[in-house]
């Protein structure tokens, strides 16, 4: 190992299961990683990328799986020299948190749900720095400030459960840099972050990494992300390096068929200059289509509000409300998108969430069709829910790990009586093809899955009812880009043929331009701005709708980093 060497993963092989059954899903790996220095590891979904970051930390065993060859060492703050693939647990426990801290990308799975977020930061400081409460509390104070969480004193308190994806995953960041570790292993950290706390986060660890020496293991499908953070891109197919390059020469020259097929699918903002309607990727722009004109929209919110009660002290108080959804109005016609954008908290998915009944609307009307879902009884709601389905945006969270895919998707078939004996399969089986999964699928449980498969098989089982309008709440913010243009491509594809509409709810500005008809921009639970895509992206009204599209990644190293001071202004505080 060269003495400026910080990882060095050699012939790295890992499978999954054993004997006929094993499934060999890295094969060969090298690479290094050098203090300071930020390596990405790209590819499409199931490439092997999550599953390397994971045995750096020495959890690959925990999934079942086996690292059969190689070596993975790594250079100790004492200047030892310690292969991971085989070093014990306690030594591994000494380390994870400590020398090496990773960033998982399903933040839900990855906090305990029966403990404070500020309990759980703490813990670290407690557990690696010796601190006692008092200490490790105030740091983990300062840490969650650190991270642009507002109002940390109050988060501090409060479980996870009760924080939107991006704060949740904010805390995640919060408790990997805690103990300013030598080698930050990153796991598609930014996904469920909106673009102007992402460039905030980048901007954050970016910094730590030049201030304290910290190397970066940057795991992601972003490649706007990668153009801005990293210094070398590890491009990995089906198990296998195919590529590796300094991050200018990957863009401007891309040696592999495959690395300029991934770069092809990163959506561009502008690109849909001059387009009626949503736009497939690869499509000729004439072929998009406006909204259909409709006498009467399917969907119509007026005055929707949403409020989360505040309780204090011994007796738990009720001491004021949080206005999660405040007087939010707006239509959805038949066969037309309209997605909602905005930062973290703003509302964007309590909004989705209220018009399905899974939160309880403060006031408000909510007319499918004409009718108030938010007055139905519950069988007449249940019912009614086959017109209206959601993705949510955790998919692990959305999946029962008790059950296979194929059960996952045919309960809603089941439940409302569709279908029974083999149409179900034969459901089931068109069902993934549609989403890009094969048969064989259909016999695996959700932790076989890599975070962008298991987000297709909730798509799936969206579809499985054929409703009428599917509130896809951040369901596309897991996938790779090129499995990411497929999906949405397929949605754009069942919008033309079966006149779907749909509530997308995201913060990935370059796929809201591709995939809508109409936009509506939140803030503090507020709309502030509303209108066509066109209306939106190239001539917006608003300084905050501004600072959302300028905060977006641009997937060319040459343009330089995250212009974060101008995005700070640009937001109210």
């Amino acid at each position: 190992m060269s003495a400026n060497a910080l990882l060095v993963i050699e012939n790295l092989s890992i499978s999954f299961g054993r004997g006929d059954k094993a499934r060999r899903v890295v094969e060969g790996l090298d690479f290094s990683v050098a203090p300071g220095e930020c390596v990405a590891v790209v590819g499409e979904s199931g490439s092997g990328k999550s599953v390397t970051a994971f045995s750096v930390l020495g959890l690959t065993g925990f999934n079942g799986g086996t690292i059969e060859t190689g070596s993975i060492n790594f250079r100790r703050r004492d200047g030892s020299v310690v292969d991971l693939a085989r070093a014990d647990e306690r030594l591994m426990q000494s380390s994870r948190g400590d020398e090496i801290a990773m960033v998982f990308q399903e933040p839900m799975t990855a906090l305990n749900p029966v403990f404070t977020v500020g309990e759980q930061i703490a813990e670290v400081l407690r557990q690696h720095r010796g601190m006692d409460r008092q200490q490790a509390a105030a740091r983990a104070l300062e840490l969650i400030t650190r991270v642009q969480i507002s109002d940390p004193a109050r988060r501090f308190t409060q479980y996870p459960h009760e924080l939107s994806g991006g704060m949740r995953q904010r805390v995640v960041i919060a408790m990997a840099l805690a103990c300013s570790p030598r080698l930050l292993v990153a796991d598609e950290p930014t996904t469920a972050l909106d673009v102007t706390i992402q460039a905030q986060v980048l901007d954050l660890m970016r910094d730590l990494a030049r201030e304290e020496g910290m190397a970066l293991l940057f795991i992601t499908h972003d490649m706007g992300v990668v153009a801005e953070m990293a210094d070398r891109v590890v491009v990995m197919r089906k198990g296998r390096k195919v590529e590796e390059q300094a991050v200018a020469k990957l863009f401007a020259q891309p040696r592999e068929t495959y690395t300029r097929a991934l770069l092809n699918a990163v959506p561009k903002l502008g690109s849909m200059a001059g387009t009626v309607g949503p736009l497939a990727f690869g499509a000729d722009p004439k072929t998009a289509r406006p909204a259909p004109t409709v006498n009467a929209p399917l969907l119509e919110v007026k005055n929707l509000s949403t409020w989360f009660p505040i309780y204090k002290g011994l007796l738990k108080r009720h001491v004021g409300d949080v206005k999660a959804v405040d007087d939010v109005s707006f239509s959805i016609g038949r066969g037309e998108t309209l997605s909602l954008v905005g930062e973290s908290g703003s509302g964007k998915s309590t909004t989705g969430r209220s018009i399905l009944r899974l939160a309880k609307p403060h006031a408000g009307q909510v007319l499918l069709e004409g009718q108030d879902v938010l007055k139905l009884d519950r069988e007449a709601m249940r019912a009614k829910r086959r017109d209206m389905q959601i993705v949510f945006q955790d998919p692990y969270a959305a999946l029962d790990p008790r059950l296979d895919a194929f059960e996952q998707i045919v309960e809603p078939l089941v439940i409302h009586g569709v279908d029974k004996g083999s149409a179900l399969r034969d459901r089931a089986v068109e069902l993934v093809r549609r989403v890009g999964l094969e048969e064989e699928h259909l016999d695996r449980y959700p932790h076989e899955f890599s975070g962008g498969q298991r987000q297709r098989l909730c798509i799936a089982r969206a579809l499985s009812l054929s409703p009428k309008l599917i509130i896809a709440d951040e369901s596309v913010s897991a996938l790779d880009v090129s499995i990411q243009a497929q999906v949405v491509n397929l949605l754009i594809e069942l919008q033309q043929e079966l006149g779907l509409s749909y509530l997308f709810i995201s913060h990935d500005m370059g796929v809201v331009e591709r995939i809508s008809h109409r936009v509506a921009v939140m803030q503090y639970g507020r709309i502030v701005e509303m209108g066509t895509r066109a209306q939106i992206f190239e001539a917006p009204s608003q300084a905050y709708t501004r600072a959302l599209i300028a905060a977006v990644p641009v997937a060319d190293p040459t343009r330089g980093h995250y212009q974060s001071t101008k995005t700070k202004e640009l937001i109210p505080a």
